[in-house]
């Protein structure tokens, strides 16, 4: 069993759907356990989440895991974030104690290759495995904004290897909070800032064009690998497509070159729920 974690709330579900039968479907030599870690997910919606994956996909399974608000009492809250952004960041506490690792990925995702090599990264003695996105301004931008951090790369929280062993170790629930007091004036992506900032030395880098392509550079990284990486070489060898950013394929309106793609999984989904 390989294991997925998704954070989110009832918004996404339907995103999440898309997302999932991408995953089910270019992998299907591997079974999945999914958890899902959320706060206020009617049971209704849940059931059917869990029947639209148990019914077409017998051999994976769900777990919705509710967090109590309680647990998070004494977190600092910026305006524009709530506390689920400390779930991926926690999720080492709610898990099974057993597990070792486990993938997070962000529901505005589609998995168009095998993640098994993904999946089994050797990650040393590190926390995570991330992609970083390699453009200049996107980076210098954040090495100024978190200066005192130090970090030599901007990594992208959307898709996170954990390692969950280590993590139970070595993250403490007071740094995070106490960083989060100390910077929520400066914080853009809370998340992912408190990532990079505290976390980045602990990241195994790991190829953003093949686990964290963003959908919306295709000129950009064709330019920038010569040619070499086009259509073709992203359909052979890139896992996961990311549509990162504000837009997203299912609002209109929406344009990109993966647009029609992601409408063709989305209409999949529409064919399942309606058999």
């Amino acid at each position: 069993m390989l294991n997925i974690l998704v954070c989110l709330d009832s918004n996404y579900i339907n995103p999440l759907k898309v997302m999932l039968y991408s995953l089910f479907s270019n992998n299907e030599n591997s079974n999945f356990d999914i958890y899902l870690m959320h706060s206020k997910i009617p049971q209704d919606k849940l059931n059917s989440l869990n029947d639209y994956i148990v019914n077409n996909w017998p051999n994976n399974s769900f777990y919705p895991i509710k967090v109590s608000s309680d647990d998070f009492k004494n977190a600092p809250v910026v305006s524009y974030y709530s506390e689920e952004m400390y779930y991926r960041l926690f999720a080492h506490k709610y898990l099974p104690k057993n597990m070792e690792r486990i993938l997070y990925l962000d529901p505005d995702i589609l998995v168009i290759n095998e993640i098994n090599d993904l999946y089994n990264v050797d990650f040393g003695n590190n926390l995570f495995a991330a992609c970083h996105h390699n453009k200049i301004f996107i980076k210098g931008i954040n090495k100024i904004r978190l200066l005192q951090y130090q970090i030599e790369e901007y990594y992208n929280s959307g898709v996170l290897m954990m390692n969950l062993t280590e993590q139970r170790k070595r993250i403490e629930e007071k740094v995070i909070y106490d960083f989060i007091e100390k910077n929520k004036a400066i914080l853009i992506l809370p998340d992912q800032d408190i990532l990079n900032s505290l976390y980045s030395k602990d990241i195994k880098d790991v190829d953003e064009i093949l686990y964290n392509y963003d959908t919306r550079f295709y000129t950009y990284y064709k330019f920038l690998s010569k040619g070499k990486v086009d259509m073709d070489y992203i359909f052979d060898n890139t896992v996961i497509l990311h549509f990162c950013g504000k837009k997203k394929p299912w609002k209109k309106p929406y344009s990109g070159e993966f647009y029609s793609l992601y409408k063709h999984y989305q209409k999949q989904v529409q064919k399942l729920e309606n058999k």
